[in-house]
């Protein structure tokens, strides 16, 4: 079955039987080491997020070079991961994870060891780019190992908390660490990955690629490039307006992404089979990942630097009122399978992207106060962010590769991996654009990024409610 096949599939967005089958020791520890890619991509994450302050400090950098740590790595990641989805189909699952894996260790020990905020920046983009492939590969091990329904289901909630454990864990252990010097948090994920690729040598088997082709690194680099040139003149346009280099950029941008839609359509084995995007599921689905990613990346940063640069909280403060949204994630993901098993995607990705809105009002509204009562003020709000997170995730991943033939796994699930990364980047660009100018001494100069924030989560939410209108005229069409 192909992409375009999808489409024709009635069950996608429809509850799946849930089948009794138990599973061998050897599936959970293919699970296991998949989730830990899974896990170390969210623990750089949140412990980057909670060090921008102490790096800014000691480096000199503000915020709109701050940004760039976390969009360096967002760009990275998402410029490439339809390129790092493609080859794992190509050359081997197991083969990509484990180089990409010791590419991204490497990455993080030079971003400790660096003391300028360029090469700072350039180690991230490298750490992005590797894992551009661990993630694809991670996820399209999953895919392909566990059957689709029930068995996927369950892994895909099970690989979920991986994430979540990554982002708590990221968040205290960053909290501790930065106290004592940020370079540490690039040091830590060291030994991990480490841990990780023996792991992965030993249980992920080796595959036979039954598929012959080519990749399009064409359609990669202009991907790549026209993304880089667009979100650094998102970034600085507010600050310098269009000089002749911000003219140049922006023509830039909008001629490379021209070209990778150009090149899509023309070359013989691309990275995106544009038809993809005719199924409506799939759509909605990255649609509703570039809103999460895009809305929940940037409230992260602006809390950071509210938190640490205007009420003084020291880090490890900070990581403390960020974690129960990782620790909801880490107790409901067990449950998300048996919720898609029952009630279908479609309901989950609705009442996630509601969380979500409504956890970014509350923090608008409730948020002001110098001496805020944590409690009150802000638990609210990053309780539902992690409900949220926990409803979606899965149900996103699931909806986004569901009828989709197992030489195809890659490309799909790199597809709606690059959905979440670019509206990562973009919507950090813009937000930053927003906020940017000087420190803020009240959360009033960050309105402007949480009033950006909050309206990408409300597209998302209406992206996903469009579903109930599409099946709603199915079912008159077939009841005529």
């Amino acid at each position: 079955m192909t992409l375009t096949d999808a489409r024709l599939r009635p069950t996608i967005d429809t509850p799946a039987p849930a089948p009794s089958r138990k599973w061998s020791a050897k599936l959970w520890a293919i699970l296991i080491v998949a989730g830990l890619a899974m896990f170390l991509d969210a623990l750089d994450v949140s412990m980057v997020g909670v060090a921008l302050p102490s790096i800014g400090a000691e480096l000199g950098m503000e915020t709109e070079s701050l940004q760039w740590i976390v969009n360096g790595y967002i760009l990275g990641y998402g410029g490439l991961l339809l390129l790092g989805g493609r080859a794992s189909d190509l050359l081997g699952r197991r083969k990509v994870f484990l180089i990409a894996l010791a590419v991204f260790g490497v990455a993080s020990l030079v971003g400790g060891l660096v003391d300028s905020g360029g090469l700072l920046i350039a180690s991230r983009i490298v750490k992005g780019l590797a894992a551009a492939f661990t993630a694809p590969a991670a996820l399209s091990i999953i895919t392909t190992t566990f059957k689709e329904g029930h068995d996927r289901n369950r892994a895909l909630s099970l690989f979920t908390i991986f994430g979540a454990t990554g982002y708590a864990s990221g968040l205290i252990v960053s909290g501790l660490l930065t106290g004592i010097d940020w370079r540490l948090t690039f040091f830590a994920p060291v030994i991990a990955v480490a841990i990780v690729i023996v792991a992965a040598f030993i249980v992920v088997p080796k595959t036979k690629n039954e598929e012959r082709g080519q990749i399009d690194f064409a359609g990669a680099a202009t991907l790549t490039g026209g993304m880089l040139a667009a979100v650094y003149t998102i970034v600085t346009v507010p600050e310098t307006g269009f000089t002749p280099f911000l003219i140049t950029t922006t023509v830039a941008a909008v001629v490379l992404l021209a070209a990778f839609l150009l090149i899509q359509k023309k070359v013989r084995e691309p990275l995106v089979r544009l038809g993809i995007f005719k199924v409506a599921s799939i759509v909605r689905a990255n649609l509703a990942a570039l809103a999460i990613f895009g809305s929940y990346i940037s409230f992260q940063t602006i809390v950071s630097l509210y938190l640490q640069n205007t009420l003084k909280w020291e880090p490890l403060d900070m990581a403390l009122a960020l974690a129960p949204a990782g620790i909801i994630v880490a107790f409901l993901s067990p449950v998300a399978g048996k919720l898609i098993d029952r009630f279908g995607t479609r309901p989950m990705i609705i009442a996630s992207m509601a969380s979500f809105v409504l956890g970014y009002a509350w923090f608008i509204v409730r948020g002001g106060d110098a001496e805020p009562a944590y409690f009150v003020d802000y638990l609210p709000s990053f309780l539902l962010l992690g409900l949220g997170f926990a409803l979606g995730f899965s149900a996103v991943m699931v909806q986004a590769t569901e009828g989709i033939s197992d030489d195809e796994q890659g490309l799909a699930s790199g597809l709606v991996q690059t959905s979440g990364q670019i509206g990562g980047a973009v919507v950090l660009a813009v937000v930053t654009g927003l906020i940017s100018g000087g420190v803020a001494t009240s959360l009033t100069q960050y309105r402007p990024g949480l009033y950006f924030v909050i309206a990408v989560a409300v597209v998302g939410l209406l992206a996903a409610a469009s579903a109930l209108l599409g099946s709603r005229k199915t079912e008159a069409e077939l009841a005529a």
